[in-house]
Formats: C-alpha cells, sequence, structure tokens
C-alpha cells in the first residue's frame, strides 16, 4: 500500500511539474510575442509621426505659399487698382466740370451726368474687388449718411434705363408708396447694392425686359428687381453668392468677376437686412433686399431736401492753393475745379521741391498725393509737421487704405480724399478746414427731364413725356392715381 501510495504521489507531482512548466512556457511565449507587437506597433506609431511631420511641413510650405500668394493678390489689387483710379480722376472730374458748366445745353448735361454716373460705378467695381477681402478680415467701415433715396434711386434708374435701352430691353421703375426725402444710411455701400443688383439683371437678360420695385413702409425700404432672363436652376441660387462662381448657361458668354452678388449678401448682412431670390429658368429671376433706412424728419442743414445749388465762389479774401502730385492730368484737374471758383492754384509734379517752395510760398491748403516717385506723401508731410509749417494738409490719392495713416505716425493731415476725387466732397473738405463760406447760384429746376411712360387711362395731371417735371413718388398728386406712375 505504500509504495501504491508514493507512486501516486510521484505521478502527482509529475503532473503538477508539466503543468507549471507548460504555463512557464506559454508565459515567456506571450510576453515575446507581445513584445514583438509593442515592437511593430511602436514602429508603425514612429512611421506614422515621420509621415506626419512630412505633412506638417507640406502644410506650412502649402500655407507660406498661400500667404505668398494672398500678399501677391492684395499688391496686384492695391497696383491696378491705384493704376485705374489715376485715369478715372480725370474722366470724373472733367465729366463734374462740364455737367456744372452753364454752357452746355441741358440734353448734353443729362448725357455728362450719365458719364459721371457710370465712371463713379466703374469706380464703385474696383473697389468691390478690394471690399471683399476687408469684409472677410471684419475691417468694413459702415457710416450713417443722409440720402435722399429719391434723387439716389432716379439716378440708378436714369443710368440702367439707357444700359437697357441699349439691349433693346424694356426698363420700369415703380414706386407705389411714398417715399421720405431723407433716410439714414451708408450711401455708397446702398448704391453699390443696387449696381450689383441692376447690372447682373440687365446682363442675364437679352428679351423682355428688366424692372425696379421700392416700397417703403415702417423704416423698412424693399428694392425689388425682377428680370425676363435666362434665371437660376434651384441647385445653383445658392453656389452664386459664392465668391467669383459665375453660372455658364451653352451658347452663353457672359463677362464678370463673379463677386457682384458675395459683395451685395455680405453688404446687406453688415447692414441688418436680407435677400432672397426667386427665380425660374427660362421665365427669370426676382432679387427682393429688405434695409432698415431710418427716415430724418429733420436733417443736418448741409443735407437739406432739395438738391445742392451750383457754387460760382467764396466770401473773403483769395485763397492759395498747393497741388502736389506726379500725375501732370490730376493737376490739371484740381486746376480745373478750382481756378474757376477764384481760388488761386499751385501745383508741383516733385514731392522733393516741395519745401522749397514752401519757403516762398505760403498757401492756404496742401492737397498732397501719397504715392509718389523719390518721396511718398506721408514723409513729406513728416517733413512739413518738422519744421513746424502751420498749413492745413489734404491727402488726396488712389491709396487702397482709404485713409489709414501709417501705423508708427500720428495723424498730421486734415483729411483724406480717394481718387476719383468727387468735386462734392473735395469743396466740403476745403470749406470745413478753411471756414469758407459758399456763394451760390440762383436755383434752377432741380429735376431732370423725365419721359413719363403712364399709362392712357392714368389720372395724374401733370406733363407728359419731353418735359421736365419732378418726381411723381412721394408726392400727394402719386397717391392719388388710380395706378402706380413709373418714371
Amino acid at each position: 500500500m505504500l509504495s501504491v501510495t508514493l507512486w501516486k504521489v510521484f505521478f502527482i507531482l509529475v503532473i503538477i511539474t508539466g503543468v507549471v512548466t507548460w504555463l512557464f512556457v506559454l508565459a515567456h511565449e506571450s510576453r515575446r510575442v507581445a513584445e514583438e507587437e509593442s515592437r511593430r506597433q511602436t514602429r508603425l506609431l514612429m512611421e506614422e509621426i515621420t509621415a506626419h511631420e512630412r505633412t506638417d511641413k507640406a502644410l506650412q510650405a502649402a500655407k507660406e505659399q498661400a500667404e505668398a500668394a494672398n500678399g501677391a493678390k492684395s499688391r496686384y489689387l492695391t497696383g491696378i487698382s491705384h493704376e485705374l483710379r489715376s485715369p478715372l480722376n480725370a474722366i470724373l472730374g472733367y465729366a463734374q466740370l462740364m455737367e456744372n458748366d452753364a454752357t452746355v445745353p441741358d440734353h448734353r448735361r443729362e448725357a455728362l451726368g450719365v458719364i459721371r454716373r457710370s465712371g463713379e460705378y466703374l469706380a464703385d467695381l474696383i473697389e468691390g474687388l478690394l471690399d471683399i477681402s476687408k469684409i472677410e478680415a471684419g475691417r468694413l467701415d459702415l457710416h450713417r449718411d443722409q440720402v435722399r433715396i429719391g434723387l439716389l434711386v432716379e439716378q440708378m434708374v436714369t443710368m440702367f434705363r439707357l444700359q437697357a435701352e441699349d439691349k433693346g430691353l424694356a426698363f420700369d421703375y415703380h414706386c407705389p408708396n411714398p417715399l421720405p426725402d431723407m433716410v439714414t444710411t451708408d450711401e455708397k455701400r446702398l448704391r453699390q447694392i443696387l449696381i450689383n443688383l441692376l447690372s447682373n439683371a440687365i446682363k442675364y437678360t437679352d428679351h423682355g425686359g428688366v424692372s425696379l420695385t421700392l416700397r417703403y413702409r415702417s423704416q423698412v425700404a424693399e428694392f425689388t428687381v425682377k428680370d425676363t432672363g435666362e434665371g437660376i436652376a434651384r441647385d445653383n441660387i445658392e453656389r452664386i453668392f459664392r465668391p467669383f462662381e459665375r453660372i455658364r448657361t451653352p451658347g452663353q458668354s457672359r463677362t464678370g468677376t463673379g463677386l457682384g452678388l458675395t459683395i451685395t449678401r455680405l453688404l446687406t448682412e453688415i447692414m441688418g437686412g436680407d435677400i432672397s431670390v426667386e427665380s425660374e429658368p427660362g421665365q427669370g429671376s426676382t432679387f427682393r433686399v429688405s434695409l432698415m433706412l431710418s427716415s430724418v424728419y429733420s436733417p443736418h442743414p448741409r443735407s437739406a431736401s432739395e438738391p445742392e445749388r451750383r457754387i460760382y465762389g467764396y466770401q473773403g479774401g483769395r485763397k492759395k492753393i498747393l497741388v502736389v502730385d506726379d500725375d501732370d492730368s490730376h493737376r490739371q484737374v484740381i486746376r480745373a475745379m478750382l481756378a474757376p471758383l477764384g481760388f488761386e492754384v499751385l501745383d508741383l509734379g516733385n514731392p522733393l521741391e516741395v519745401i522749397e517752395t514752401l519757403g516762398r510760398e505760403r498757401p492756404d491748403l496742401l492737397l498732397l498725393d501719397v504715392s509718389m516717385p523719390g518721396m511718398n506723401g506721408w514723409q513729406v508731410l513728416e517733413q512739413i509737421r518738422e519744421r513746424k509749417i502751420p498749413l492745413p494738409v489734404i491727402m488726396v490719392s488712389a491709396d487702397a487704405q482709404e485713409g489709414k495713416h501709417e501705423p508708427d505716425s500720428p495723424r498730421l493731415h486734415d483729411d483724406y480724399l480717394i481718387k476719383p476725387v468727387r468735386l462734392n466732397a473735395l469743396l466740403d473738405a476745403m470749406a470745413r478746414i478753411l471756414e469758407l463760406t459758399w456763394r451760390f447760384e440762383k436755383a434752377r429746376n432741380p429735376w431732370p427731364a423725365f419721359r413719363c411712360r403712364r399709362p392712357a387711362n392714368c389720372q395724374c395731371p401733370g406733363p407728359r413725356s419731353g418735359r421736365s417735371w419732378p418726381p411723381w413718388h412721394g408726392s400727394a398728386t402719386a397717391r392719388a392715381c388710380s395706378k402706380p406712375c413709373t418714371t
């Protein structure tokens, strides 16, 4: 029995030893496999890290290239803006002068007004190329101007009616509600919105017509631009508001930058408004813009509801103006603007001679260009202030910075005007700085000659086509009409 028992214990110990040995071998093998897997995962992780480093380097290089391209684009836009504004300054300057010339016949003055407004339209297009980057960077400034809303819309109608008639299109303007004399808004941005919508409507319409409807109620103006053009597919309605997107129709060739509607939507949203689109391919499109335009019950004296009278001079002694600009055409335009009003105009084309000239002459005002060879306008201005010469200065330039002087220097100038120079803006700045009192000619009939397109059964009294007549909307006569009148 003892022998059997010992053999049993022996076999049990052998089995236990075998199991323990098997577990030890299994653990050792598992540890080896785990170590190999760990090394493999570590190798893969290091390869992934290396790949990420290469990707980061590629992304950084791409970012630097994009920033360089964006900087090149900005420099190009700034340069092309300057080059385009300079000739536009001459075009708009002489158009303004001829428009205010009493010897020009009335029918030619209307054509000159169209030239001037078309030039301003082109200038707004140039600024539109710069507005996209400003809006995206959050640096767009809005102004609160007192605007004659009726007169502004009439100018748009006059300009675009001619464009529509050149394409054989009808152009209708409706204003069923009376308008306030003055509203508060950013005139430049409102004009830009209307120009973009109307120019697009005419561009994409080959048959039929275009209409503009203005409704004003409870301080809200709704502008509706409707056309009978090719229309927009539902899938493309959101696409047309993207930058540089243009919808191409087979057999049609349309030119443009693809920025008009992008700028229109951004400006509308920034001004607290809303824009919507309804369109059917082959039938036409309808764009509606709603904006809060608060009416002004007591407008500023300089913003009286009647149109401005023509200035022919000023009270007091003769003022001397020094114009410094390397562009000879700009100096000629400024001279042509100011000399007939009684100013003595001196001009210089070399900025290096300004200090020497100021040693001989004592002008009352300096009109100084920013971008000039040899020495820019800011450097000239710094030299003038260092010598403590008490001379008011207006910076006049096509610089895209629009009035932002160099950040490391204090504001040394009195005003900043953008080319092309508007005569009214220049005279307003001069009157404020030099404390001038203008002499005005006797007021003439301020309203342009409108061709009334009322229906035959319209009961409105007054002249029909070919005679001067104030715009109907906003008058008691217009409210009494059985049908809305159109200009």
